[in-house]
């Protein structure tokens, strides 16, 4: 079949989450054309394939694409977010992004869009249709936005064996199930067994019938520490104003996480067990109560095999009967953890520059690339978060996003950009405070004062923990 060559300045691999966040700010800020590759169907990446009941963890407000809002600007009123901005749902995400494609993109004349294609490398894309192979020339770049490979249950295979008789289902099948089960087992901690629970306890699901295998507790984010409107300034600048105090007074790694609890900064499940993983996931209190609903938690770390009768674990097993469903919420969501230079030639490889926040991290990342020519500076202002997974992981991933954000706040035209960029969030809320707000002033030099304590606690605790590495070999 004969190669179609085409030329571009951007070409970009990945239609997801942070491919259209990076479009978005290049066709603002540029007079680039850009190629979008996607194996999907429709923009949107891993949302193609989200379970029904997903909604984002954080608001809406500072998702999607930095030139079109996708929150709607309401406070919800009921559930177990109420008071508290919206959560959009998978499908609202989805029809976002095709809106975004549809009324943004492809009107502008420099996007091009190449769904149901698979990437070859070296600029080559194949059509999984029609097998049509497409070579491109990038004259700028060609920009990695697959990079953190976010896994999700539907497509995920499972690192256990699985019989093929066990009532066995990503969470995306729970929604379809058309007779009472025996019980439940959720296999995995993550953000994905939490919604899962929380969508069996709305559906009057039992919580004595629902057993959780949870081979490690995780540290969770209070959502009313994450909410951009003013109403809520105390919360999420004075949620930034208790962490740093507590990393700045902290003796210990172990008294640093008790302080950042006692603070509301961090939540848990259990009271009683110490989490031993991070990855992030954001919750509300009264989500938390909701989980603390369920009594038969599972500590006997992963499973090894499943039969209708039986799952086996690493230090045990649990009786189950064909009747019982078990929902695999396993998969990680984003997987890897190798990091790389943002700025690598003529590569750009999409990683996360601030915590929680991939999609701002890739407008970001555009905006360097459109402002700034020199590859070392665009690195230095791109300094990579990395990927949190164990607890400890929170303070490389603390420290790293401090450092970027002390490194952007010395530009005065990066602290313009962030003030009026809706995918921030916060810089707009430090902007508007006056000199009537005194309150407000007097928490902002206590940051300013404890931010440098804090940082070098961070760098105390890592030069500890890569000796205690090397010690062990």
């Amino acid at each position: 079949m004969a190669i179609t060559h085409l030329e571009t300045d951007y070409l970009v691999i990945g239609g997801g989450a942070m491919g259209m966040a990076f479009t978005d700010v290049i066709l603002t800020e540029t007079d680039a054309d850009i190629i979008i590759v996607d194996q999907n169907a429709k923009p949107g990446g891993h949302w193609n394939h989200a379970y029904p009941f997903v909604t984002l963890h954080q608001p809406s407000s500072f998702y999607g694409v930095s030139s079109k809002e996708l929150s709607r600007g309401e406070t919800d009123k009921v559930g177990l977010n109420k008071g508290m901005g919206d959560l959009a749902s998978g499908d609202e995400v989805l029809a976002y992004y095709q809106q975004v494609m549809n009324h943004t993109f492809l009107p502008s004349g420099r996007v091009r869009f190449f769904p149901m294609c698979r990437y070859l490398g070296e600029g080559r894309f194949e059509h999984v249709l029609s097998g049509e192979v497409f070579e491109v020339t990038a004259r700028r770049k060609t920009v990695d936005a697959t990079y953190l490979k976010t896994s999700v249950p539907s497509t995920h295979t499972p690192k256990f064996t699985v019989s093929a008789d066990a009532w066995f289902m990503p969470p995306n099948d729970l929604p379809k199930i058309q007779r009472k089960p025996d019980g439940f087992v959720i296999i995995g901690a993550g953000k994905t067994a939490i919604d899962t629970v929380l969508w069996l306890l709305e559906h009057r699901v039992d919580p004595d019938l629902i057993t959780w295998i949870m081979p490690r507790d995780g540290w969770l984010l209070d959502r009313r520490n994450t909410q951009t409107g003013p109403d809520f300034f105390f919360d999420t600048i004075g949620a930034q104003a208790r962490q740093f105090e507590a990393i700045a007074n902290s003796t210990s790694i172990e008294d640093m996480f008790d302080r950042l609890e006692a603070a509301g900064y961090f939540l848990r499940i259990d009271p009683d067990v110490r989490p031993s993983m991070f990855h992030g996931a954001t919750v509300s209190r009264d989500e938390v109560a909701a989980l603390r609903q369920v009594r038969n938690i599972v500590r006997k770390g992963r499973v090894k095999t499943i039969t209708t009768d039986t799952v086996t674990l690493d230090q045990g097993e649990i009786a189950i009967t064909p009747d019982t469903v078990l929902v695999d919420c396993s998969a990680r969501a984003v997987v890897n953890d190798a990091i790389a230079p943002v700025f690598q030639g003529d590569i750009l490889v999409l990683q996360m520059v601030r915590s929680y926040q991939p999609v701002f991290s890739a407008a970001f990342i555009a905006h360097i690339e459109a402002a700034f020519d020199d590859e070392a500076e665009q690195n230095r202002l791109c300094a990579v978060v990395p990927l949190p997974n164990h607890d400890t992981d929170f303070i490389r991933f603390t420290a790293a996003y401090m450092m970027n954000q002390y490194n952007w706040s010395q530009i005065p035209e990066l602290r313009a950009w962030l003030r009026e960029n809706r995918l921030d969030g916060f810089s707009k809320l430090l902007s508007e405070i006056g000199p009537e707000d005194v309150e407000k002033t007097e928490l902002l030099q206590s940051m300013r004062k404890t931010a440098p304590a804090a940082v070098g606690k961070l760098f105390e605790y890592m030069k500890s923990l890569d000796e205690g590495a090397a010690a062990t070999g």
